[in-house]
């Protein structure tokens, strides 16, 4: 599998473990994390993100949005 789809499939992980922390849907979740900067950030740092747990990966995205004005 080459590298875009790796992350893209991490980054559908991502969206789903958060929409379940949240007890949200999964369209709600990416757009609430695209709104929040946290796809972006999954982007840039998926080298290093990709590598944690998956806990730790939605720890991160809920400091992330929660810097540029998410509630969750």
């Amino acid at each position: 599998m080459n590298e875009v789809k790796r992350k893209i499939n991490y980054t559908v992980v991502c969206v789903n473990e958060f929409a379940q922390r949240f007890h949200i849907t999964s369209k709600e979740a990416f757009f609430y994390l695209y709104d929040h900067k946290g796809i972006e950030f999954l982007k840039e740092h998926y080298d290093i993100e990709h590598t944690l747990s998956l806990d730790d990966a939605i720890d991160d995205l809920i400091i992330i949005c929660r810097k540029n004005g998410g509630s969750y």
